[in-house]
């Protein structure tokens, strides 16, 4: 008897907690705040890029109370921090939806971005990738809730492909690290360079390496005329570099974004090591609003900051969740609000050339609205970007347009 007594009593009790824990557990977005989360890779190997694109988040996002909030609500930052393993993605947007994002922003590696496209879509989320290549992130299927804001690989591909048929190239060697937000921009980009040009040989290893002449020799054994240098970064991509330039000084050398935007690891290069490197930009000095933001964030960051793409795709993908949310009037009904995005139009963007829009619509959510966002940027022998590739540049004209 005392013993049911007991546990009547510890169920009168525990229910009304547990109901409670329960609906603590999915968390709507709050009514006199707007949330915006973020998940930023402050630790894992996309901390290289995540993390300036996630200072100029909360910069912007600063700036935007500053001049009196979206709606006139005041916007809140919750961060969390998948360290680009899309093992941890789907906790962590559900962590931000419990501390009531109404959006998030995906800092964090391509292949971490690509994962939370399926939790987006179950939990009907708006997310927004700013330094994510790969298509798949914002593209087909399952792709309602998420939206990216560089250009497409696709597009890298046919920069890439009119480059190597301007200057000759016809064998083509990829050196990789072995990240999961690599693989996944390779999975993507390296068929799509094979119709253009043989690939001879692929070498990875581990984003900590720290030796790589096995693998570079390896590599130029298969006589590459041309190698692609693929990784997020940071001491991989200055090992790489001087890998290549003391083994094979004369083969010319691309790189993806990651090195002309981490501006703080030119000076650890060995001395002209970069000297000839051209790697896909996305910052052109012909943009005003590039300009702009520079200055800005100068104000910010220091009086010599140099601004990457990675700090104006973080802005542009701030602003664009602001535009929806004025559009849609409301931040709380997620569907309204994913609605709103999608009629996102003609956003200006800040990298890329001055004509340079962004716009989403349901079956375009990737956001800019042309070619016009990629440029080739060639280093000099200081290791400092001299400044555009003299022998080849993406044409801007509508025929490029994403569709």
């Amino acid at each position: 008897m005392q013993r049911s007594r007991l546990s009547r009593a510890l169920t009168a009790v525990l229910v009304p907690l547990l109901a409670a824990a329960g609906c603590a557990s999915v968390v709507s977005p709050v009514e006199d705040y707007i949330v915006i989360g973020m998940d930023e890779d402050s630790t894992g190997p996309g901390a290289s890029y995540s993390t300036i694109a996630g200072s100029t988040v909360r910069a912007t996002i600063d700036r935007i109370n500053a001049e009196g909030g979206i709606n006139g609500r005041e916007v809140r930052l919750v961060v969390e921090n998948d360290e680009s393993s899309p093992t941890n993605t789907p906790s962590i947007i559900r962590k931000l939806m419990d501390r009531g994002a109404a959006a998030v922003i995906l800092s964090t590696g391509s292949g971490a971005a690509l994962q939370a496209k399926q939790v987006s879509e179950s939990s009907e989320i708006v997310t927004i990738a700013p330094t994510a290549l790969t298509d798949a992130v914002a593209g087909p299927p399952g792709n309602q809730y998420a939206y990216m804001v560089p250009n497409p690989l696709a597009q890298y591909a046919d920069v890439y492909c009119g480059a190597f048929e301007q200057t000759g190239k016809t064998r083509l060697g990829i050196l990789a690290d072995a990240s999961p937000a690599i693989s996944g921009i390779l999975a993507t980009l390296d068929p799509k360079l094979r119709e253009c040009i043989e690939v001879v040989d692929t070498q990875k290893a581990a984003v900590d390496s720290a030796d790589l002449t096995a693998g570079v020799s390896r590599l130029l054994a298969a006589e590459p005329d041309v190698v692609l240098v693929a990784s997020v970064g940071g001491s991989f991509e200055l090992l790489a570099q001087n890998t290549l330039h003391r083994l094979a000084p004369d083969v010319q050398r691309y790189s993806l974004a990651s090195i002309g935007n981490q501006p703080q690891a030119w000076e650890l290069a060995d001395p002209g090591s970069l000297d000839g490197l051209v790697y896909m930009g996305s910052l052109s000095t012909d943009n005003p609003r590039t300009d702009e933001l520079e200055r800005w964030l100068r104000t910010i960051k220091g009086p010599s900051y140099s601004l990457t793409a990675y700090d104006a795709q973080a802005y542009d993908s701030v602003m664009l969740i602001k535009r929806a949310i004025e559009i849609a009037g409301t931040h709380t009904d997620p569907q309204k609000l994913n609605e709103a995005m999608q009629q996102v139009r003609d956003v200006p963007a800040s990298f890329g050339q001055e004509p340079l829009t962004l716009s989403l619509t349901p079956d375009k959510h990737i956001a800019p609205d042309s070619a016009c966002g990629l440029v080739l940027i060639e280093f000099g022998p200081d290791n400092t970007p001299s400044g555009p590739w003299s022998e080849y540049q993406p044409e801007c004209t509508p025929e490029e347009a994403q569709p």
